[in-house]
């Protein structure tokens, strides 16, 4: 399976191929800001998995922390995806694959979330330990 995607204004376009490591959500406080909501769906790909196909040279990244290099187009500013070295995973959002079938798995970051989300999945205060995270799981 592959499914493409592409930025707001359509210059730069992506394919990821296979199936996601994971899906889920992500309740940190820089998610937030950089999605511009409350939450940010994510779905985690192997890198080589994750292909640009159009407009390359028009990606612009902004990296905050070493864990993440935040990848957006440089013409409309649509966001595309973070690269996470450290963790050998690629966050294709959501939203920007819009044939893949959503299907979250996990909470992140749950301890900072804005909205309390009751759906009976795993809800870790930071990272699973196999992230480097806790492990913790909190209520919901």
């Amino acid at each position: 399976m592959s499914y493409s995607g592409q930025c707001f204004c359509g210059t730069v376009k992506l394919e990821v191929s296979g199936e996601p490591e994971g899906m889920g959500y992500c309740h940190c406080n820089s998610c937030r800001s950089w999605s511009g909501g409350p939450i940010n769906a994510f779905t985690l790909w192997k890198p080589d998995m994750v292909t640009v196909t159009a407009g390359e040279d028009h990606i612009a990244v902004f990296q905050k922390t070493p864990l993440s290099q935040r990848q957006y187009c440089d013409r409309c500013g649509g966001h595309l995806l973070t690269n996470h070295p450290t963790l050998g995973v690629v966050d294709v959002f959501a939203a920007t694959l819009p044939t893949l079938a959503f299907a979250p798995g996990v909470h992140i970051n749950y301890a900072e979330t804005v909205l309390p989300m009751k759906d009976g999945l795993p809800k870790f205060r930071d990272f699973p330990s196999e992230f480097g995270g806790s492990g913790e799981q909190i209520a919901e």
